[in-house]
């Protein structure tokens, strides 16, 4: 006589698998593009779902940087330490962003993704970004980032709180805030799929695919020329520190997919700080560098922004000289430190220094309008990933990286 089957028999595998929440997400950015390729009429609909979502994650990145921070500085006690700490990560996020300017500028001129004809590109109005009302201001930009308000005001209430008599009761009190905020947090992340699913419709149903192909070439380019600068050169500086890029890609693939769904990478601010310290890293570090990296360390923006001045470039035939290149580099240099936290800046900022360049034309902002969401995923997941590298770069540099027991604490996570 066969005896039934146990129900506790079955895979681990399988059951592992549907509670993973990167499944339920990875599924629900597939059904998302079915949605709005097949009816774009409700893809579109699905646009109030997904800006809800990052609404609600963005009610905990004030609190979890402040409380992260504050706690961080406070618990360090070294505040020569902080400050050298701060000093390393503005020098990295000049260096390395350079450096993404430098290949994105090398690539476009290698590949050449300008050279196609503009009688065949859709036409869209780039008035709003390249009028006088319209221009980049470093004032406005700081008064439009909600992130590097709370990031300067929590570095300055943790200097303040070293000196207090009541410091440890203070910081018992903050401890326990932060385990119910980042409760909070966890709750809220089962959400994601529905967020995903909603923005990946959006996009889909609103630009549908079919706009890539007359600027395929440029999107394929952006794409391939931000893998290799992920793989080579944030790869690369992992390397030197004795990690693996890829094994770190496989611990952040959570947070991937959700930034490729939403198109934003503040979506997965909080949750890839909490990742982060799991992984070792220690919270003064991770408090300082993230938020400060989500504002000043945009690899993928800056890689995104060098390939469309060359692309506008070689769209209208302007041959630019070694030393026109230079000067492009140089100007992207200071501008690109502001495409960040301001909506549309990223426009502003390429109208800005088009204008600079006095040779571009400016309208030729208006081919970009049309695949500029596309280039968003891949921009905000090239962000995402440059500031957790520069992160653990930054916390094994000063030796404030701790493997013993991340393991375990990503798995409670995950």
């Amino acid at each position: 006589m066969t005896a039934s089957p146990n129900p506790s028999s079955r895979p681990k595998g399988l059951q592992l698998l549907v509670r993973n929440l990167t499944f339920w997400v990875f599924i629900a950015i597939a059904a998302g593009v079915l949605l709005g390729h097949f009816q774009p009429a409700t893809g579109v609909k699905m646009e109030w779902i997904s800006r809800k979502f990052i609404d609600l994650i963005k009610l905990f990145i004030g609190p979890i940087i402040f409380l992260t921070i504050v706690t961080g500085i406070s618990g360090m006690g070294d505040l020569k330490k902080v400050g050298r700490i701060g000093i390393k990560a503005l020098l990295y996020f000049e260096i390395v962003p350079t450096l993404a300017l430098v290949i994105g500028v090398g690539i476009a001129w290698l590949l050449k993704p300008g050279h196609i004809s503009r009688g065949s590109l859709s036409v869209q109005d780039p008035g709003k970004y390249t009028s006088a009302h319209g221009a980049f201001s470093w004032w406005h930009f700081f008064l439009s980032n909600f992130t590097l308000q709370v990031l300067i005001v929590a570095i300055i209430c943790g200097f303040v709180l070293n000196f207090l008599p009541r410091k440890t009761q203070i910081l018992h009190v903050l401890h326990q805030l932060s385990t119910w905020v980042f409760t909070g947090l966890k709750w809220v992340m089962y959400l994601a799929p529905l967020g995903a699913f909603a923005g990946i419709a959006y996009t889909v149903g609103k630009f549908g695919l079919h706009t890539l192909v007359p600027l395929a070439r440029l999107v394929g380019s952006v794409y391939l020329t931000m893998i290799l600068f992920v793989c080579l050169v944030l790869g690369s500086i992992m390397s030197y520190f004795k990690e693996n890029i890829f094994s770190f890609l496989k611990r952040i693939r959570e947070e991937l997919l959700l930034v490729l769904g939403t198109s934003s990478s503040e979506a997965a601010l909080p949750s890839i700080m909490r990742k982060l310290e799991a992984m070792g890293c220690s919270k003064p570090v991770v408090g300082l560098v993230v938020p400060t990296g989500y504002s000043f360390n945009l690899d993928g923006t800056s890689i995104y922004l060098s390939m469309s001045v060359i692309f506008i470039a070689q769209l209208y035939n302007v041959q630019l000289t070694f030393w026109e290149l230079l000067s492009t580099i140089g100007i992207l240099m200071v501008t690109s430190k502001g495409a960040a936290g301001v909506t549309g800046s990223g426009f502003i900022v390429l109208a800005s220094t088009l204008t600079a360049l006095h040779r571009i034309p400016v309208e030729g902002l208006a081919f970009l309008l049309g695949v500029d969401k596309f280039m968003s995923e891949a921009r905000a997941l090239t962000n995402i990933v440059g500031n957790g590298v520069a992160t653990i770069v930054i916390a094994k540099s000063e030796r404030e990286f701790v493997r013993p027991g991340a393991a375990a604490a990503l798995e409670q996570i995950i």
